[in-house]
Protein backbone atom coordinates (compact mmCIF):
# COMPACT_ATOMS: atom_id res chain seq x y z
CA UNK A 1 0.00 0.00 0.00
CA UNK A 2 1.53 3.32 -0.77
CA UNK A 3 2.00 6.30 1.71
CA UNK A 4 -1.46 7.74 0.01
CA UNK A 5 -3.53 4.66 0.33
CA UNK A 6 -2.59 4.66 3.92
CA UNK A 7 -3.59 8.35 4.17
CA UNK A 8 -6.78 7.55 2.56
CA UNK A 9 -7.38 4.62 4.87
CA UNK A 10 -6.01 6.46 8.21
CA UNK A 11 -8.85 9.20 7.56
CA UNK A 12 -12.12 6.98 6.08
CA UNK A 13 -11.13 4.90 9.67
CA UNK A 14 -10.96 8.45 11.78
CA UNK A 15 -14.49 9.75 10.18
CA UNK A 16 -16.18 5.91 10.51
CA UNK A 17 -15.00 6.13 14.33
CA UNK A 18 -16.57 9.65 14.66
CA UNK A 19 -19.16 8.99 13.32
CA UNK A 20 -19.26 5.19 15.60
CA UNK A 21 -18.46 7.77 18.65
CA UNK A 22 -22.21 9.48 17.83
CA UNK A 23 -23.68 6.20 18.79
CA UNK A 24 -21.72 6.17 22.01
CA UNK A 25 -18.93 3.79 20.93
CA UNK A 26 -15.94 5.74 21.83
CA UNK A 27 -13.40 2.70 21.23
CA UNK A 28 -12.70 2.98 17.45
CA UNK A 29 -12.09 6.69 18.01
CA UNK A 30 -9.39 5.95 20.53
CA UNK A 31 -7.83 3.62 18.62
CA UNK A 32 -7.53 6.19 15.19
CA UNK A 33 -4.94 8.24 18.01
CA UNK A 34 -1.43 8.64 18.86
CA UNK A 35 -1.25 8.01 22.63
CA UNK A 36 1.53 10.22 23.36
CA UNK A 37 1.53 13.25 25.39
CA UNK A 38 2.40 15.88 22.38
CA UNK A 39 -1.26 14.84 20.58
CA UNK A 40 -3.27 17.96 20.59
CA UNK A 41 -7.30 18.55 19.92
CA UNK A 42 -9.20 22.08 19.50
CA UNK A 43 -12.70 20.34 18.73
CA UNK A 44 -15.99 21.94 17.91
CA UNK A 45 -16.81 22.48 21.77
CA UNK A 46 -14.36 24.93 22.16
CA UNK A 47 -11.92 22.92 24.03
CA UNK A 48 -8.33 23.29 23.74
CA UNK A 49 -6.53 19.61 25.24
CA UNK A 50 -2.83 18.74 25.11
CA UNK A 51 -1.70 15.53 25.80
CA UNK A 52 -3.44 11.45 25.31
CA UNK A 53 -4.42 11.23 28.94
CA UNK A 54 -7.39 14.90 28.30
CA UNK A 55 -8.15 13.46 25.48
CA UNK A 56 -8.92 10.24 25.92
CA UNK A 57 -11.17 11.38 29.04
CA UNK A 58 -13.15 13.88 26.37
CA UNK A 59 -13.78 11.22 24.17
CA UNK A 60 -15.75 9.42 26.46
CA UNK A 61 -17.41 12.48 27.74
CA UNK A 62 -18.41 13.10 23.99
CA UNK A 63 -19.63 9.03 23.52
CA UNK A 64 -21.88 9.63 26.87
CA UNK A 65 -23.80 12.09 25.31
CA UNK A 66 -24.87 9.85 21.77
CA UNK A 67 -25.07 12.85 19.52
CA UNK A 68 -26.54 10.28 17.01
CA UNK A 69 -26.12 11.63 13.52
CA UNK A 70 -23.59 11.67 10.91
CA UNK A 71 -20.62 13.65 9.60
CA UNK A 72 -18.46 13.33 6.77
CA UNK A 73 -15.79 15.29 5.06
CA UNK A 74 -16.03 17.02 2.12
CA UNK A 75 -13.47 18.96 -0.15
CA UNK A 76 -11.12 17.04 1.41
CA UNK A 77 -7.53 17.68 0.72
CA UNK A 78 -4.80 16.03 1.58
CA UNK A 79 -0.80 17.10 1.99
CA UNK A 80 1.72 14.61 2.89
CA UNK A 81 5.35 13.76 3.72
CA UNK A 82 6.92 10.59 4.68
CA UNK A 83 5.84 10.10 8.10
CA UNK A 84 3.38 13.51 8.32
CA UNK A 85 0.10 14.14 7.18
CA UNK A 86 -2.28 17.15 6.92
CA UNK A 87 -6.10 16.74 5.72
CA UNK A 88 -8.31 19.64 5.79
CA UNK A 89 -12.23 19.44 4.99
CA UNK A 90 -15.18 20.26 5.80
CA UNK A 91 -17.36 18.00 7.99
CA UNK A 92 -20.68 18.28 7.09
CA UNK A 93 -23.64 16.41 8.08
CA UNK A 94 -25.85 16.68 11.40
CA UNK A 95 -26.24 15.56 14.73
CA UNK A 96 -29.10 15.36 17.08
CA UNK A 97 -29.30 17.25 20.20
CA UNK A 98 -32.60 16.72 22.86
CA UNK A 99 -34.48 14.84 19.99
CA UNK A 100 -33.85 17.89 18.07
CA UNK A 101 -31.62 17.93 14.55
CA UNK A 102 -28.60 20.26 14.26
CA UNK A 103 -26.77 20.77 11.26
CA UNK A 104 -23.24 20.23 11.18
CA UNK A 105 -20.90 22.27 8.45
CA UNK A 106 -17.42 23.16 10.32
CA UNK A 107 -13.96 23.75 8.64
CA UNK A 108 -11.54 20.65 10.17
CA UNK A 109 -8.09 19.93 10.06
CA UNK A 110 -6.34 16.95 10.97
CA UNK A 111 -2.52 15.53 11.42
CA UNK A 112 -1.73 12.34 11.25
CA UNK A 113 1.61 10.59 12.27
CA UNK A 114 3.18 7.25 10.99
CA UNK A 115 4.54 5.68 13.53
CA UNK A 116 5.67 1.22 12.74
CA UNK A 117 3.76 1.48 9.85
CA UNK A 118 0.71 2.97 11.10
CA UNK A 119 -0.70 6.40 10.36
CA UNK A 120 -2.48 7.85 13.81
CA UNK A 121 -4.44 11.03 14.94
CA UNK A 122 -1.95 13.65 16.72
CA UNK A 123 -4.11 16.63 16.01
CA UNK A 124 -7.32 17.72 15.51
CA UNK A 125 -8.95 21.27 14.84
CA UNK A 126 -12.63 22.18 13.66
CA UNK A 127 -14.46 25.71 14.18
CA UNK A 128 -17.22 26.06 17.01
CA UNK A 129 -20.21 24.44 16.65
CA UNK A 130 -22.96 26.80 18.33
CA UNK A 131 -24.87 23.62 20.07
CA UNK A 132 -22.08 22.44 22.07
Amino acid sequence: MTNEQAIATATDNFYTALNTLFTGDGQPMKEAWDHTDNVTYMGPDGLYLIGWTQIERMWDTVAALKLGGRVNPQQLHTVSGVDMALITCIEAGENEINGKIEAVSIRSSTAFHKKHDTWKVVAHQTDLLRYL
